[in-house]
């Protein structure tokens, strides 16, 4: 195969927006694409090797396995090895436990499905995981194991059968990814049948330069190649994580990275651009760039509590890119020479690396993160961290697509029940305080609660499906129970925008979310009034059925996970991180202040008091933490709670 420099070019336009996409420079918001132009490189470069050896006769499955893995495997390795001493010494034991499952996933090529399972790439929790980059060498692999032999079975069927079937298996995936970008965004995001399309359009145009030659005309090869440039800047710069993706979206990036392949030829601007030294010599190092960029940003977040300045994050970003050069230099280079390792030795010494690496995961795994690791003091945190929840455990929780209203009621055996409690997990946080009490005052409540539902009849979540009939069932149960009092309480606020809660430090837990109102013609982003006034419609539809509604103020969210953090200032000797009211103020009081103005026949009840002072919300109190994870309430927290909701009932 004839080299091409500005492939390697190529290859540093991918890898940079990347690595300052994860450091979080808010320029480069769409720099996530640069995964996508990889993708297309790789079916490319891949493609024609393959051609090209099978239409000579010479192509082996045994010999592409091999430069396969002399080509991902030794950096890879080296890259997870040199990551264990920091897992040890700096994560927490539930945060080294699911680097224990990375560990496992990485060697075996699945870590896409165990990212999918955990997460959202997108979700802020994200850039704590040092090896949440290694998804798409996962669904490169996949490729590389399924593609070969496929084309071997479908050769023999003549070339015109091999490109339908594959334009037919292209038109599924894309078709399948864009429904998916909107529907199931995660699986979306890090599945090999939702990205094969991607590497299928290199596949393409390897296809077309085998049997043709580039397009003949100067100018239109000129006018194409800044095209497909532009259209790959443009992703960079104007995409963000609101962006469905890998939708009909995609198809910028990857058609400009194609029209590159196909176009920048000789004496083009893009490709006298592109073969610059400087540019081609990242494009070289570009694999071990991108394998050490994110565990690099991941440790240093874990170990520096609160935000990680611009100034760090640059100079991580340009060690990124000497560790890159050490590790191509000294670990790829000579493992890629035949040469200087036998084929019996590179098989044998992956196998026994796979080995090895997936026993420390287990290890990491069944022993709970290593909790011998640490003293009581930090242990006792770490199992709040871990199994911590106090979340009642009843099937009146819903969760997933439930909406059916399960019987049941708690706190004493009193008939009838005059008590209803409305709302989210926050709610179900509380139900056991709550109960406790109520069963010592002779009052007892039904329970109304479903994960990630705001009381509304018009808000649907894209992850919590059926929250609307839900709610409507909730509502026909509380007139068929005679019910007279409904306590409501969720992360009211949250739902409000399209992500989580946020503050000016990194190591916070926030998720991106879609919760939107059935029917709006606004984009999720720009909903946020017609949802406040669903919530405030909701409330005043109770209050004309009769009821009394007392209406308990979500708890304040400091936005970082607090037992992980009680951890890390233990060990690092750190204080606490805070959150100022003036943060305070800007998510919650001016919200607060417009759901007030419903009725005067609302009870309000403040948590307020039991999170903050006049300066700052915290996230613990009393040496007791006020949070089990970044925004339910812990156990201590939800008895304070139900301290202040059984006041405001006793008056």
């Amino acid at each position: 195969m004839k080299y091409r420099a500005e492939i390697d070019g190529l290859r540093a336009l991918a890898v940079l927006p990347v690595i300052l996409f994860h450091a979080g420079f808010e320029t480069f918001s769409g720099g996530f694409v640069g995964v996508d132009v990889f993708f297309v490189i790789s079916g490319y470069l891949i493609t024609t090797i393959i051609i090209s050896e099978i239409a000579e006769g010479k192509f082996s499955i045994t010999n592409f396995y091999e430069r396969r893995a002399r080509r991902i495997l030794p950096a890879l390795f080296f890259v997870m090895a040199a990551c264990l001493p920091f897992a040890w010494l700096w994560l927490s034991p539930s945060d080294f436990k699911n680097f224990g499952e990375s560990l496992i996933a990485v060697s075996t090529f699945s870590s896409n499905i165990l990212f999918w399972s955990e997460s959202g790439y997108f979700d802020t929790a994200a850039e704590l995981k040092p090896l949440l980059h290694t998804w798409s060498l996962a669904v490169e692999e996949q490729f590389y194991i399924l593609f070969p032999i496929i084309l071997m079975i479908t050769w023999r069927l003549g070339m015109r059968w091999v490109l339908i079937l594959l334009s037919i298996v292209f038109f599924i995936s894309l078709g399948v990814a864009h429904w998916g970008a909107f529907n199931k965004p995660a699986a979306t995001f890090f599945l090999l049948p939702t990205r094969v399309w991607e590497l299928l359009l290199g596949v393409f145009a390897a296809f077309y330069l085998k049997y043709n030659t580039h397009l003949k005309s100067y100018l239109l090869n000129q006018v194409l190649s800044l095209l497909g440039f532009g259209m790959i800047i443009y992703s960079i710069v104007e995409f963000d994580k609101t962006t469905p993706f890998p939708s009909l979206y995609a198809l910028i990036p990857t058609i400009g990275t194609g029209l590159l392949i196909l176009c920048a030829v000789p004496k083009t601007f893009i490709h006298k651009l592109l073969s610059i030294k400087v540019i081609v010599g990242i494009g070289l190092i570009s694999y071990s760039a991108y394998l050490w960029h994110q565990p690099l940003l991941a440790f240093t977040r874990h170990r520096i509590l609160g935000d990680v300045s611009d100034t760090i994050l640059i100079v991580l970003c340009s060690a990124s890119f000497l560790m890159a050069w050490l590790s191509w230099r000294f670990v790829e280079r000579p493992f890629r020479t035949s040469g200087r390792v036998e084929r019996s030795t590179i098989f044998s010494t992956f196998f026994a690396a796979t080995i090895l690496m997936t026993a420390i995961g287990l290890h990491a795994y069944f022993s709970d993160g290593a909790y011998y690791r640490f003293d009581d003091s930090v242990r006792k945190y770490a199992v709040m961290d871990e199994r911590g929840s106090p979340i009642i455990k009843s099937s009146c929780h819903l969760k997933g697509t439930q909406s059916d209203i399960v019987g049941c009621h708690f706190g004493s055996n009193i008939i009838p029940i005059k008590y209803g409690l409305v709302g989210d997990s926050h709610a179900a946080a509380i139900a056991q305080s709550l109960s406790e009490a109520f069963s010592e005052s002779g009052k007892s409540f039904r329970l109304y609660t479903k994960n990630g539902c705001v009381p509304s009849l018009n808000i649907e979540g894209s992850h919590h499906k059926n929250c609307v009939k839900f709610n409507e069932n909730v509502l026909k149960d509380i007139e068929r129970q005679e019910i007279d009092t409904v306590i409501i309480f969720s992360r009211f606020f949250w739902y409000l925008d399209i992500e989580g809660f946020k503050n000016s430090h990194s190591v916070r837990e926030t998720k991106k979310h879609f919760h939107y109102v059935v029917g709006s013609k606004l984009d999720v982003a720009d909903q946020q009034d017609e949802k406040l006034i669903s919530m405030k419609r909701y409330i005043e539809r109770l209050l004309r059925m009769g009821l009394q509604v007392i209406f308990v103020t979500p708890v304040p969210e400091t936005g970082w996970n607090i037992p992980k953090q009680k951890i890390a200032s233990i060990i690092y000797q750190n204080p606490m991180p805070t959150l100022t009211w003036e943060e305070h103020e800007e998510t919650t009081l001016e919200k607060l202040t417009s759901l007030k103005n419903i009725s005067k026949e609302v009870e309000f009840v403040s948590t307020e008091q039991i999170f903050c002072d006049t300066q700052k919300c915290y996230g613990e109190r009393d040496g007791q933490l006020l949070y089990f994870d970044s925004n339910h309430p812990s156990k201590y927290a939800s008895g304070l709670i139900v301290e202040s909701i059984m006041s405001s009932l006793s008056k």
